[in-house]
């Protein structure tokens, strides 16, 4: 049998403002990844916990598949807006096109299935399908960092039934190829998929702390 493992992850996180330590907007994503599952893919669990409230909100805990669907399938089936960005960037193997010299360019679709929290209370509507697609353009080395390579997407999120509402998404990575993490994220999505003022909504993420991958024995 496949050796288990878990490794668990810290997010710095600013939701429409930069990711800081405080202040409105900000506060930390906690990320509990748990794996092989028996299709090969991930269980990711994910609690955010705002700046300047006492309480953590409900764990979120999704399916992220081998072929990187997303699929949060135990109720309330609900994501935040930072964990719409950050749990399909921890599925297996999405930076494994990127080359040594981080200059890759590469495509990958998957689906959806969950419901989206509204930023920094409000509740998770009726869970939905969704296509999404993203293009990949590896930049190279970013300057001054270790190693940390540039990557660019553009995807969109197609809302299969429901309202069919649509979403943009424009995101700029930091990668560690020795971690195989994303650690810095920001992410713009126009046409947000609630109902809202805004247009967009941005959000960053910051990696904090990572325990690395330990094998369960």
């Amino acid at each position: 049998a496949a050796v288990k493992y878990t490794r668990h992850v810290v997010y710095e996180f600013g939701y429409n403002t930069a990711a800081a330590s405080s202040g409105q907007g900000t506060g930390t994503t906690t990320i509990d990844i748990s794996g092989p599952n028996k299709d090969g893919g991930l269980t990711i669990t994910g609690t955010d916990h705002w700046w300047n409230t006492v309480r953590p909100r409900a764990a979120n805990t999704c399916s992220v598949h081998l072929n990187g669907d997303v699929m949060c399938s135990q109720a309330p089936h609900a994501i935040s807006p930072m964990q719409l960005t950050i749990f399909p960037l921890l599925a297996i193997g999405v930076f494994k096109p990127l080359n040594a010299a981080g200059t890759s360019s590469w495509s990958r679709s998957y689906k959806a299935y969950l419901a989206i929290i509204p930023g920094a209370s409000g509740f998770a509507g009726t869970p939905t399908n969704w296509a999404c697609s993203y293009q990949y353009q590896g930049k190279g080395p970013i300057k001054g960092s270790s190693s940390f390579m540039l990557v660019e997407a553009n995807g969109s999120l197609n809302q299969q039934g429901g309202t069919f509402l649509k979403a943009k998404s424009t995101q700029r990575i930091a990668f560690d190829p020795a971690a195989k993490l994303a650690v810095v994220v920001s992410d713009t999505r126009t046409h947000i998929p609630y109902r809202s003022v805004y247009s967009n909504d941005v959000v960053n993420l910051k990696l904090l702390k990572d325990s690395g991958v330990k094998e369960q024995h």
